[in-house]
């Protein structure tokens, strides 16, 4: 598995950035590596959707579970990546730390390449959290 961490601080309090990264369905407008969103089901706090990903237009099922103000879990569940994406908000006033957390592989014969990708990965997280902090911001 690799593990990618990625944190940044947002000038802002955790209610406004709550609600640009709660807003799920617009995940593509920051994160790059996501191409289109389909969602299947919702019920309370949990979204069952297919993601396409740009590593080849690659549809993953994902759960996405909401902790509101505190944490996105989304849980990679078939495709090509197994594993989870974590994202932590924690409030620090007037400001709110942001932080990304991946455990994840490539499934199958591509597990040989989860490394390679690793480093694709950190750096799509880092440009979209950087945008998020921006729009966060303005």
């Amino acid at each position: 598995m690799a593990t990618i961490e990625v944190e940044v601080e947002i000038n802002a309090p955790v209610d406004k950035v709550w609600e640009i990264v709660s807003d799920i369905d617009n995940e593509p407008k920051f994160w790059k590596g996501t191409k289109e969103i389909r969602n299947i089901s919702k019920e309370g706090n949990i979204i069952n959707r297919e993601v396409t990903i740009a590593f080849r237009d690659q549809k993953c099922l994902q759960e996405v579970k909401l902790e509101p103000k505190e944490k996105i879990e989304v849980k990679f569940l078939k495709g090509i990546i197994e594993g989870e994406k974590n994202l932590f908000l924690i409030s620090n006033g007037e400001k709110t730390t942001f932080r990304t957390v991946w455990d994840i592989k490539l499934s199958g014969m591509m597990s040989m390449f989860t490394g390679m990708l690793k480093k694709h990965i950190r750096s799509g997280t880092e440009q979209a959290m950087q945008s998020i902090k921006e729009e966060v911001e303005r």
